[in-house]
């Protein structure tokens, strides 16, 4: 299937904004294809960003029947454009698809668009240190009637939008709250897969916690109440020592971030020994508390990493590292967005060049 590609005139597009917060400003074009019984998926096109046709009766509003993805595009040293791992990024949607029964996407199409997509819009790739632009993927279930099993209909599209860093500046350390209360998702559900329905949870917490001072939530597991599992849809790693590095491991409940493999291939790289561990929040608290934990850390698409200063649990506060960037974190973090930024060489093949 070929993509169809109408464009805006030079005089027509917009301009990259020269202060970028993460997530206001959108890109001039977007894709969207169709899925239908009769004729499979149809109609790709590149088109100028616009409004969705919505259906009040349309599927999705009434079974959340949704999917979707992110990863970047980065402005290297010379001026060039690269993608991080967008292969990984288009299976693990159509991961997620198979998952909410929704109709699988040609991985080589899929490709194809977000690589137009960025190639029409390469003016709006920010080209300073830090920024990029966020590629996210989106598919819907479209049918306008209410069926008891899968809808019928889909709309799938690609958006982007230029950010600027997650950090302005130095890595600060973020807070977080532990959740004694709320679960993310239970065994067996849809935790690993990214859906509309395994993000809500996140949310809520999350503007619980930023009322109490915290940046963030760490969810435990839905069983026992004792098992470290996400920050929000982040992945969450401990430091004992100074050099064995410590994840929460894939449960069915923790989203298989792209990050989160990048972090397992790269700390050994770096000298770092890195294991997955069922974590209990009490015997973490307590190596906090004694020192053994030396440092804390999140990864995830939006930051790549994420240092943690302190915790809360139950009323009592756990500070790590004097608050401050660990080692460990500051060094995953450089090698990691130089490889993306391609300041440092990259063993993994990870970047593809648009």
């Amino acid at each position: 299937m070929m993509i169809e590609i109408t464009s805006l005139s030079p005089s027509q597009r917009g301009i990259c904004p020269e202060e970028l917060y993460f997530g206001e400003t959108f890109s001039d074009h977007m894709f969207i294809q169709h899925f239908t019984l009769e004729h499979s998926w149809h109609n790709a096109v590149i088109c100028p960003y616009q409004s969705l046709p919505l259906e009040p009766f349309a599927a999705f509003l009434h079974s959340n029947q949704k999917i979707l993805e992110g990863l970047k595009a980065y402005r290297n040293v010379n001026g060039d454009i690269n993608l991080f791992r967008p292969e990984d990024n288009v299976k693990r949607f159509n991961r997620s698809a198979k998952r909410m029964l929704m109709p699988e996407i040609d991985e080589s199409l899929h490709l194809e668009a977000i690589k137009s997509l960025v190639y029409l819009d390469q003016d709006w790739v920010p080209d300073k240190q830090g920024a990029f632009l966020l590629i996210r993927q989106i598919m819907i279930a479209a049918s306008t009637k209410l069926y008891h099993g899968s809808s019928r209909d889909y709309s799938h599209y690609i958006i982007t939008r230029p950010a600027g860093s997650y950090f302005k500046g130095e890595l600060i350390p973020i807070s977080v709250f532990v959740a004694d209360e709320y679960r993310r998702a239970v065994k067996d559900g849809n935790g690993e897969f990214k859906t509309g329905g395994s993000h809500m949870p996140s949310i809520l917490n999350s503007e619980e916690v930023i009322q109490l001072g915290y940046s963030q939530v760490l969810l435990l597991d839905p069983v026992e109440g004792r098992y470290i599992e996400n920050v929000g849809e982040i992945n969450i790693y401990f430091v004992y020592e100074g050099k064995h590095v410590v994840t929460p491991v894939q449960n069915g409940n923790i989203l298989p971030c792209i990050i989160h493999d990048s972090i397992l291939k790269l700390a050994p790289a770096l000298g770092y020994e890195i294991s997955e561990q069922c974590l209990d929040i009490d015997d973490v608290l307590a190596g906090i508390d004694s020192g053994k934990i030396t440092e804390a850390f999140g990864s995830g698409t939006a930051a790549d990493i994420l240092p943690v200063g302190k915790f809360e649990f139950k009323g009592k506060e756990y500070v790590i590292n004097n608050n401050k960037t660990g080692d460990v974190a500051r060094e995953l973090y450089n090698e990691l967005t130089g490889i993306q930024y391609g300041t440092r060489e990259d063993k993994f093949g990870w970047v593809v060049p648009l």
